[in-house]
């Protein structure tokens, strides 16, 4: 489970310029607008992330004097990346003292200061905080046979470059395969036991007539056939009526960007995922590089994921694969689609 709410070490305090109320704390790779003087480099303090669904009577203030939004029956917010005094700030910080349930908590496995938290101790459940996910739009609704498969196969998601970049480091002169991150739906098609089998994101849906019209389904019976027992392709989804169709499409496509070995319990290399693609005769999402060396910081990352998508001027970012480890990955998001309001 996603860590959105977790202790956190503040590495640092930056000033913004022309401000003199506020100035910025430094996460790990996170940079979050704070009150002058709220914290200090070295504090420990609890570390909100954007798209975090914050229940009102954490943060009040969110609200900003009116009638809190309801999501998932918890009335709250939803943290955005949004700009201050021309500094992007992206997350919240909160006083770890005013909680607390999370002091209790955090010292039945801890017997030392709370200063000496490290960044692991995920605190998401004690608040109350929730994933904020979009609404599910009409066409990819239908029924259900149950949560996504994670005994089979693992979810579609990567780490944010500011959550991971210590992990990065450790690869040294490893190289990734770059590729664009599509603004779309995530759908898994696979078959096990020689039974075709489709995901969304998060739910398993049945491959039946009374399903028919679900665009998830439509893909897994339109491409169904090119994929071998015991392997699951993951890919976007992308066209009318999903995600706003920022690409225009006039069509619904599927765009493969992984796929999985269920009986190995490992991806697929990189240049074996391409050549399967090209054998299925199934459209890759588009490269970037197929060997580039990483970052060398968050911020060098954040300015690489700037740039075009397929059809429209903002990307929603790039997503790295390790070449000598399948199974390491990360993510860089624009901030750029972030302050436009994507999700």
């Amino acid at each position: 489970m996603r860590k959105l709410a977790s202790i956190r070490r503040i590495a640092d305090i930056l000033p913004i310029e022309g401000a003199d109320a506020i100035e910025v704390a430094v996460v790990d790779g996170w940079k979050v607008v704070i009150k002058k003087g709220e914290f200090a480099a070295g504090d420990s303090a609890i570390y909100l992330e954007i798209d975090s669904w914050v229940p009102y009577e954490i943060a009040p203030f969110l609200s900003k004097g009116h009638e809190p939004r309801e999501y998932n029956g918890v009335k709250g917010e939803r943290l955005r990346t949004v700009k201050l005094r021309g500094q992007i700030s992206q997350g919240l910080l909160l006083n770890y003292w005013d909680f607390p349930e999370v002091v209790t908590a955090f010292h039945k496995t801890r017997v030392v200061d709370p200063n000496d938290a490290d960044r692991s101790f995920d605190v998401t459940e004690i608040l109350g905080i929730q994933k904020w996910e979009p609404e599910i739009p009409t066409q990819l609704a239908g029924q259900v046979r149950g949560l996504f498969p994670t005994s089979l196969i693992p979810k579609t998601d990567q780490e944010r470059i500011q959550n991971c970049f210590a992990d990065i480091a450790a690869k040294g002169d490893a190289t990734y395969e770059v590729t664009l991150k599509l603004d779309g739906t995530s759908c898994t098609i696979f078959r096990w036991e020689n039974e075709l089998r489709v995901c969304s994101r998060n739910l398993e849906l049945k491959v039946n007539e009374e399903n028919k019209d679900n665009t998830l389904v439509k893909m897994a019976l339109r491409y169904g056939e090119r994929i071998p027992n015991g392997v699951a392709v993951q890919g976007e989804v992308m066209g009318p009526g999903i995600q706003g169709n920022r690409e225009g499409f006039t069509e619904h496509k599927f765009f493969v960007f992984d796929i999985f070995d269920i009986a190995k319990h490992e991806y697929l290399s990189a240049y074996d995922r391409r050549l399967r693609c090209t054998y299925a005769e199934l459209e890759y999402v588009p490269i970037i590089s197929a060997a580039a060396l990483a970052p060398a910081s968050v911020e060098e990352g954040l300015a690489i994921a700037e740039g075009p998508s397929i059809n429209h001027p903002i990307r929603e970012g790039l997503v790295w694969k390790c070449n000598e480890d399948p199974n390491f990955s990360f993510k860089t998001i624009s901030n750029k689609f972030l302050l436009k309001g994507g999700d």
